[in-house]
């Protein structure tokens, strides 16, 4: 793919004040050392690194021009110097792919909690309808029939419009898309135009990043916000009713003469839930939308699911699903990778992994997990380092409130000391229900070890992570895999 650098500046809305603007473009490139011959390369500024650094290797590598927010004499290579390079990087990565989501019923879902269940949901709705739906997000890519691990929950825009071109190339009439706080901040969706955007829940995490909850509220509202300001599709807002921060957003998108679909368990709701009912192996509930009733029951247990599922349903629906097919399809919904997924193993115990790494996240999986009615839940948990360390603490405390026994543990310690992260996730308990194993593995083996016939374990944090992230390097390492060992070797030092 190529195209001439003044037909792309001009088809972003930029001027052409620019030296050599007949240079033909071939790629658009922000890592320097990724640069090919006839790139475009977008110097931008990290939390750890300038990219202006890098113009003189991004030219010694073939690239052709530089976009930054200023001129550097580092090289002699054109400069287009705009105010955000960030944004001017999306307007122009739509540009160069065709702007691929205008072919597409885009999806994109935003929340703390929820967003990659909801998006498995979507996508595998739409696959029932034969649209073919592809899927970006926190456990992977998912283009045609090629399944790409996802280095972060939304790419940069590059990255995103180009998958989102090989998905129109490989036939994909849609796509569902996880949307972070931090994508929408760096301008990272900017240029798609959305069908349906969903909103989940907000509670505390990425505080670290966005200082305070109404500017993590503001960030998440971004997405709403631009559904008011498409030209080519009538974007819908789909919202969570009966969570606090959904009730402001609703408000707040309706002003702009967004239409707004509201979803939860209270009265009023556009699609609501009623009549819900748990066990061990899902849930069902009657929801009613749309003048009518039908009985769902989704393979999902959990009260947080029911929300998960009710987005679901409501967003393939706005999307042009036929609601009574959506929710036949939901009842064979797969399991979600690390999502309350059940390890497979024939004990008289259960063992559960989950991705929960809010407080809020764990509380709400405690307590599915306690309504189970065990003799003793058991959960091993930790904190990721380099992240919201005011959320420590808070998770500790509700780990303790549904917990016969915690065991704390390293997560993801990053550059941190990993004692110093337990030692701050430990000034949340108020009793003595808690040991620390800082070893990952052998937490999960001693959490093991210690249940009993009809206990539960949850190792909580990682959820689908296949590696455990230090300060020089990633090792392999999966909660599922490691629990599944120690259930074995648990029944083998039992038969001897």
């Amino acid at each position: 793919m190529s195209m001439p650098l003044s037909q792309l500046l001009s088809a972003a809305g930029l001027p052409h004040a620019v030296a050599s603007p007949n240079l033909t473009i071939e790629s658009l490139c922000y890592d320097s050392r990724k640069v090919k011959p006839g790139a475009l390369f977008f110097a931008l500024k990290g939390a750890k690194a300038d990219g202006g650094a890098f113009v003189a290797q991004a030219a010694e590598l073939g690239a052709v021009a530089i976009v930054s927010d200023a001129a550097s004499s580092a090289c002699a290579l054109p400069f287009i110097v705009v105010p955000d390079p960030r944004a001017t990087m999306a307007d122009l990565a739509a540009a160069f792919y065709g702007r691929p989501s205008d072919f597409l019923k885009t999806m994109g879902v935003t929340g703390t909690n929820g967003k990659t269940t909801t998006a498995f949901l979507v996508k595998h709705l739409l696959d029932w309808d034969q649209r073919r739906c592809g899927l970006l997000g926190t456990i992977k890519y998912a283009v045609g029939d090629l399944e790409i691990d996802a280095p972060r929950t939304t790419p940069e825009s590059i990255d995103l419009q180009e998958l989102l071109a090989r998905m129109v190339n490989s036939g994909s009439k849609a796509v569902a898309m996880e949307v972070s706080s931090h994508a929408l901040v760096q301008h990272r969706v900017r240029g798609i135009e959305f069908d349906t955007a969903v909103f989940t829940n907000l509670t505390q995490d990425h505080l670290d990043y966005h200082k305070t909850m109404e500017k993590y509220f503001d960030a998440k509202a971004l997405l709403f916000d631009g559904l008011a300001k498409q030209t080519k599709k009538r974007g819908k807002a789909v919202i969570n009713g009966d969570e606090r921060y959904g009730r402001m957003l609703a408000e707040r998108t309706a002003k702009k003469g967004v239409q707004v679909i509201t979803y939860g368990q209270g009265v009023g709701m556009d699609y609501r839930a009623t009549d819900v009912r748990f066990d061990a192996t899902g849930s069902s509930f009657h929801l009613e939308a749309k003048g009518r009733k039908y009985l769902v029951r989704p393979p999902l247990i959990g009260a947080f699911n029911i929300y998960n599922a009710l987005a679901a349903l409501a967003a393939a629906s706005s999307m042009g699903m036929e609601l009574r097919a959506a929710v036949a399809a939901i009842a064979q919904a797969p399991q979600v990778p690390g999502r309350l997924e059940r390890v497979p193993v024939k004990r008289s115990f259960q063992v559960f992994v989950d991705y929960a790494h809010t407080d809020d996240a764990l509380r709400n999986v405690l307590r599915t997990l306690r309504n189970l009615n065990p003799p003793r839940l058991i959960t091993v948990f930790g904190c990721g380092g380099d992240r919201d360390r005011a959320k420590r603490p808070l998770m500790a405390a509700a780990a303790e409130e549904f917990s016969d026994w915690t065991i704390l543990t390293s997560d993801n310690p990053r550059t941190e000391d990993p004692e110093r992260i337990l030692a701050d996730v430990a000034k949340g308990f108020r009793g003595q229900r808690h040991e620390q194993v800082l070893d990952r593995a052998e937490a999960i083996q001693k959490a093991v070890t210690l249940a009993g016939p009809g206990d539960i374990v949850l190792i909580a944090g990682k959820g689908h992570e296949t590696y455990q992230e230090f300060a020089d390097r990633k090792v392999p390492f999966d909660d599922v895999t490691v629990a599944a060992r120690a259930v074995e070797a648990k029944r083998v030092e039992v038969e001897e």
